[in-house]
Protein backbone atom coordinates (compact mmCIF):
# COMPACT_ATOMS: atom_id res chain seq x y z
CA UNK A 1 0.00 0.00 0.00
CA UNK A 2 1.38 3.57 -1.02
CA UNK A 3 0.71 6.96 0.12
CA UNK A 4 -0.52 9.75 -2.52
CA UNK A 5 -0.30 13.67 -1.36
CA UNK A 6 -3.49 14.79 0.19
CA UNK A 7 -3.32 17.85 -1.39
CA UNK A 8 -0.69 19.95 -3.39
CA UNK A 9 2.26 21.30 -1.96
CA UNK A 10 5.61 24.18 -2.83
CA UNK A 11 8.88 24.08 -1.67
CA UNK A 12 11.29 26.80 -2.31
CA UNK A 13 15.47 26.21 -2.43
CA UNK A 14 18.12 28.15 -3.07
CA UNK A 15 21.71 26.75 -3.82
CA UNK A 16 23.64 29.03 -5.19
CA UNK A 17 22.26 31.76 -5.96
CA UNK A 18 19.85 29.71 -8.65
CA UNK A 19 16.33 29.66 -7.24
CA UNK A 20 14.26 26.10 -7.37
CA UNK A 21 10.69 26.14 -6.99
CA UNK A 22 8.90 22.69 -6.46
CA UNK A 23 5.18 22.11 -7.16
CA UNK A 24 3.83 18.90 -6.49
CA UNK A 25 0.29 17.61 -6.57
CA UNK A 26 -1.71 13.92 -6.63
CA UNK A 27 -2.30 12.91 -9.94
CA UNK A 28 -4.78 10.41 -11.13
CA UNK A 29 -3.76 9.82 -14.77
CA UNK A 30 -0.69 10.98 -17.14
CA UNK A 31 -3.40 13.73 -18.67
CA UNK A 32 -3.69 15.06 -15.38
CA UNK A 33 -0.07 15.14 -14.71
CA UNK A 34 0.59 17.19 -17.44
CA UNK A 35 -2.42 18.89 -17.33
CA UNK A 36 -0.70 20.59 -14.13
CA UNK A 37 2.33 20.89 -15.43
CA UNK A 38 0.67 23.27 -18.16
CA UNK A 39 -1.19 25.03 -15.34
CA UNK A 40 2.33 25.65 -13.15
CA UNK A 41 5.66 25.87 -15.43
CA UNK A 42 6.70 29.60 -15.56
CA UNK A 43 7.46 30.01 -19.35
CA UNK A 44 10.07 32.69 -17.74
CA UNK A 45 11.90 30.39 -15.99
CA UNK A 46 15.35 28.96 -17.60
CA UNK A 47 13.55 25.00 -16.53
CA UNK A 48 10.72 23.42 -15.71
CA UNK A 49 11.84 20.10 -14.89
CA UNK A 50 9.13 17.26 -14.05
CA UNK A 51 8.30 13.99 -13.13
CA UNK A 52 5.09 11.48 -11.96
CA UNK A 53 4.19 8.38 -11.62
CA UNK A 54 1.17 6.70 -11.15
CA UNK A 55 0.73 3.02 -10.67
CA UNK A 56 3.58 1.52 -13.33
CA UNK A 57 3.54 4.38 -15.47
CA UNK A 58 5.72 6.98 -14.76
CA UNK A 59 7.33 9.82 -17.23
CA UNK A 60 10.19 12.93 -16.48
CA UNK A 61 11.81 15.48 -18.42
CA UNK A 62 14.84 17.48 -17.91
CA UNK A 63 13.86 19.91 -20.26
CA UNK A 64 17.05 21.39 -21.16
CA UNK A 65 19.23 20.14 -18.60
CA UNK A 66 21.80 17.58 -19.25
CA UNK A 67 20.35 14.54 -19.63
CA UNK A 68 19.70 12.49 -16.49
CA UNK A 69 20.27 15.80 -13.73
CA UNK A 70 16.90 16.69 -13.17
CA UNK A 71 13.64 14.51 -14.49
CA UNK A 72 15.33 11.40 -13.10
CA UNK A 73 16.39 12.60 -9.69
CA UNK A 74 12.71 14.19 -9.17
CA UNK A 75 11.23 10.61 -10.10
CA UNK A 76 13.41 9.31 -7.72
CA UNK A 77 12.37 11.48 -5.00
CA UNK A 78 8.46 10.43 -5.36
CA UNK A 79 9.63 6.47 -5.42
CA UNK A 80 11.87 7.24 -2.46
CA UNK A 81 9.48 8.82 -0.32
CA UNK A 82 6.94 5.96 -1.14
CA UNK A 83 4.73 8.05 -3.62
CA UNK A 84 1.98 7.30 -5.94
CA UNK A 85 0.17 9.11 -8.10
CA UNK A 86 1.87 12.26 -8.07
CA UNK A 87 3.29 14.72 -10.15
CA UNK A 88 6.20 16.94 -9.50
CA UNK A 89 7.10 19.81 -11.33
CA UNK A 90 10.42 21.89 -10.05
CA UNK A 91 11.00 25.10 -11.74
CA UNK A 92 14.90 26.78 -11.80
CA UNK A 93 15.56 29.90 -12.23
CA UNK A 94 19.76 30.21 -12.79
CA UNK A 95 21.18 32.47 -10.84
CA UNK A 96 24.89 32.51 -12.64
CA UNK A 97 26.89 29.71 -10.90
CA UNK A 98 26.85 26.34 -12.63
CA UNK A 99 26.27 23.40 -10.49
CA UNK A 100 27.53 20.89 -12.45
CA UNK A 101 26.03 17.49 -13.02
CA UNK A 102 25.94 16.45 -9.50
CA UNK A 103 24.97 19.98 -8.22
CA UNK A 104 21.73 19.47 -9.86
CA UNK A 105 21.13 15.49 -9.74
CA UNK A 106 21.18 17.01 -5.57
CA UNK A 107 19.39 20.08 -6.09
CA UNK A 108 16.06 18.89 -8.18
CA UNK A 109 16.15 15.44 -6.16
CA UNK A 110 17.01 16.86 -2.86
CA UNK A 111 14.39 20.23 -3.70
CA UNK A 112 11.77 17.21 -4.56
CA UNK A 113 12.27 14.88 -1.93
CA UNK A 114 11.97 17.76 0.45
CA UNK A 115 8.79 18.80 -0.55
CA UNK A 116 7.11 15.18 -0.80
CA UNK A 117 9.00 14.70 2.91
CA UNK A 118 7.13 17.84 4.51
CA UNK A 119 3.90 17.53 2.85
CA UNK A 120 0.78 15.81 3.94
CA UNK A 121 -0.19 12.01 3.33
CA UNK A 122 -2.52 10.31 2.38
CA UNK A 123 -2.96 6.22 1.95
CA UNK A 124 -4.56 5.16 -1.34
CA UNK A 125 -7.23 2.39 -0.83
CA UNK A 126 -7.30 -0.51 -3.71
CA UNK A 127 -11.23 0.00 -4.50
CA UNK A 128 -13.07 -3.23 -6.61
CA UNK A 129 -16.49 -2.84 -8.42
CA UNK A 130 -18.51 -5.78 -7.69
CA UNK A 131 -22.34 -6.56 -9.61
CA UNK A 132 -24.60 -7.65 -6.79
CA UNK A 133 -27.77 -9.29 -7.19
CA UNK A 134 -30.94 -10.61 -4.85
CA UNK A 135 -34.39 -11.44 -4.77
CA UNK A 136 -36.43 -8.50 -3.44
CA UNK A 137 -37.15 -10.25 -0.03
CA UNK A 138 -33.41 -9.47 0.74
CA UNK A 139 -32.97 -5.90 -0.68
CA UNK A 140 -32.79 -4.88 3.53
CA UNK A 141 -30.04 -7.37 3.99
CA UNK A 142 -28.14 -6.16 1.60
CA UNK A 143 -28.19 -2.03 1.90
CA UNK A 144 -26.97 -3.24 5.33
CA UNK A 145 -23.98 -5.37 4.17
CA UNK A 146 -22.98 -2.80 2.34
CA UNK A 147 -23.19 -0.16 5.25
CA UNK A 148 -21.27 -2.62 7.12
CA UNK A 149 -18.87 -3.20 4.55
CA UNK A 150 -18.11 0.58 3.46
CA UNK A 151 -19.20 -0.35 -0.17
CA UNK A 152 -20.84 2.66 -2.28
CA UNK A 153 -23.62 2.21 -4.52
CA UNK A 154 -22.76 3.15 -8.03
CA UNK A 155 -25.70 1.93 -10.14
CA UNK A 156 -29.05 0.21 -9.05
CA UNK A 157 -31.64 -1.87 -11.67
CA UNK A 158 -34.67 -3.18 -10.60
CA UNK A 159 -36.55 -5.92 -12.69
CA UNK A 160 -38.66 -8.95 -12.62
CA UNK A 161 -36.36 -11.15 -9.95
CA UNK A 162 -35.43 -8.60 -7.60
CA UNK A 163 -32.17 -5.86 -7.59
CA UNK A 164 -29.05 -5.86 -9.06
CA UNK A 165 -26.57 -3.21 -8.07
CA UNK A 166 -22.87 -2.04 -8.55
CA UNK A 167 -20.95 -0.89 -6.44
CA UNK A 168 -17.42 -0.36 -5.16
CA UNK A 169 -15.83 -0.92 -1.80
CA UNK A 170 -12.11 -1.29 -0.50
CA UNK A 171 -10.99 -4.12 -1.74
CA UNK A 172 -9.77 -5.67 1.69
CA UNK A 173 -13.78 -5.75 2.33
CA UNK A 174 -14.60 -7.57 -0.33
CA UNK A 175 -14.74 -11.07 1.64
CA UNK A 176 -16.33 -9.56 4.63
CA UNK A 177 -19.27 -8.51 2.19
CA UNK A 178 -19.29 -11.78 0.74
CA UNK A 179 -19.67 -13.38 4.39
CA UNK A 180 -22.45 -10.67 5.05
CA UNK A 181 -24.49 -11.43 2.25
CA UNK A 182 -24.03 -14.94 2.65
CA UNK A 183 -24.85 -15.37 5.88
CA UNK A 184 -28.09 -12.32 5.69
CA UNK A 185 -30.31 -13.87 2.67
CA UNK A 186 -29.26 -17.32 3.24
CA UNK A 187 -26.93 -17.50 -0.48
CA UNK A 188 -29.79 -16.07 -2.28
CA UNK A 189 -27.86 -13.01 -3.37
CA UNK A 190 -24.95 -13.55 -6.18
CA UNK A 191 -21.86 -11.14 -6.02
CA UNK A 192 -19.45 -10.85 -9.37
CA UNK A 193 -16.50 -8.94 -10.13
CA UNK A 194 -17.44 -6.27 -12.36
CA UNK A 195 -15.79 -5.22 -15.96
CA UNK A 196 -14.34 -1.82 -15.44
CA UNK A 197 -16.26 0.47 -18.11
Amino acid sequence: MSDTLATAATHVLEVKHSRFIVQATPATSPEAALAFLAQVADPEATHNCWAYRIGAEYRSSDDGEPSGTAGRPILAAIEGQGYDQVMAVVIRWYGGIKLGAGGLVRAYGGAAAECLRRAERRQLIAMRRLQLACPFNDIGAMHAALTATDAQKLDEIFDESGVRLLVSLPADRVDDLKTLLRDATRNRASLVEAQDP
